[in-house]
């Protein structure tokens, strides 16, 4: 199956610069100020919204895509809950005659990855996931799926969580500790579109793996790898050959639908640097009450093999790879 390569990234995350602060967290970095509620376009749109256009915007500047043929996959589980409430209060007391036809369209649970669409003019499949903590891994597999397909020459995959008054009330119902506010948005493409627009790829997808239980989606995403693994973007010990491991929601918080995009951008600082040639990064829960994600999500657990692009003797011209060799 044709691969998909990873050639852009943004972020949009207070205390986080970008990929590469991810990865080391002394470096100073600027808070997200609402994400920009002054910048074109953003103003009347809700948090989460505003934190994946500028992501986005970050992640598409200077780059041109196929706009017919570029998919947008949305990950986010809390994305537009402040909306939610907003209008559950306002029918509370007014009906819905307090309702304001302009609004109506917020309330869709994909107006995110619409939003995105609309800012770019990307005609192609519009997705959101809403899985749990497997969300962002997820969206990943399913941005692969598109271009192996034939459906889209390009994705625009984002994970965003707000931290809003309603997100941090559910939090808090549920024993609340420190949660993610932000997103962050991967570009990727088919091997074809990359080396046609002369675009520099940084990570192949090399594999996905999803089972009820944690062994099992490891083994599946890294079965068909036959070298060393050098870094482990997840929590709680793995019977991998790992010899680094980074938990993002020890420093982030609860990232939830979030978490898996931004362990792939994570894995993007990690390549970008000499050493090994793979990453693995593993999100979700499978009930044996560890919750080794921090969230306590029983949604299963996803794992996903990525792996350095070029000098890689197996996969030479830095474009190879099977992203489903473990499915």
């Amino acid at each position: 199956m044709t691969p998909a390569v990873i050639t852009g990234c943004g972020l949009a995350v207070t205390g986080v610069a970008d990929e590469h602060h991810l990865l080391d967290p002394g470096r100073a970095a600027a808070p997200e100020d609402d994400a920009g509620r002054g910048e074109i376009g953003l103003r009347h749109k809700d948090r989460a919204s505003r934190l994946a256009l500028r992501a986005t915007r970050r992640a598409l500047y200077g780059v041109t895509l196929p706009t017919s043929d570029t998919a947008v996959i949305v990950s986010s589980n809390l994305g537009n809950l402040d909306t939610v409430c907003e209008f559950v209060d306002i029918i509370g007391k007014e009906t819905v005659i307090g309702l304001s036809p302009m609004r109506v369209p917020h309330m869709s649970s994909n107006v995110t990855a619409g939003w995105l669409a609309l800012d770019h003019g990307l005609r192609g499949p519009n997705i959101t996931l809403s899985s749990g903590t497997t969300s962002g891994l997820d969206a990943m597999f399913w941005a692969t799926a598109l271009l192996a397909a034939g459906r889209a020459a390009a994705a625009v995959v984002v994970g965003v969580e707000p931290d809003t008054a309603p997100v941090a009330r559910l939090h808090a119902e549920h024993g609340g500790t420190p949660r993610l506010d932000g997103a962050a948005c991967l570009v990727l493409e088919s091997p074809a579109q990359a080396r046609a627009r002369g675009a520099r790829p940084r990570a192949v997808i090399h594999a996905y793996g999803r089972a009820a239980d944690r062994a099992e989606a490891v083994r599946r995403a890294t079965r068909a790898w036959p070298g060393p693994i050098g870094l482990r973007l997840a929590a709680g010990p793995d019977s991998d050959t790992a010899a680094s491991t980074v938990d993002l929601t020890a420093r982030l918080g609860r990232c939830s639908g979030a978490l898996g995009v931004l362990q792939c951008a994570a894995a993007l600082a990690w390549l970008d640097r000499p050493g090994h040639d793979a990453v693995l990064a593993v999100a979700g829960d499978d009930g044996t009450g560890g919750q080794p994600d921090g969230e306590g999500d029983p949604s299963g657990v996803a794992a996903v093999l990525l792996t350095r692009p070029a000098g890689n003797a197996t996969y030479g011209d830095g474009f190879g790879g099977d992203p489903h060799g473990a499915a």
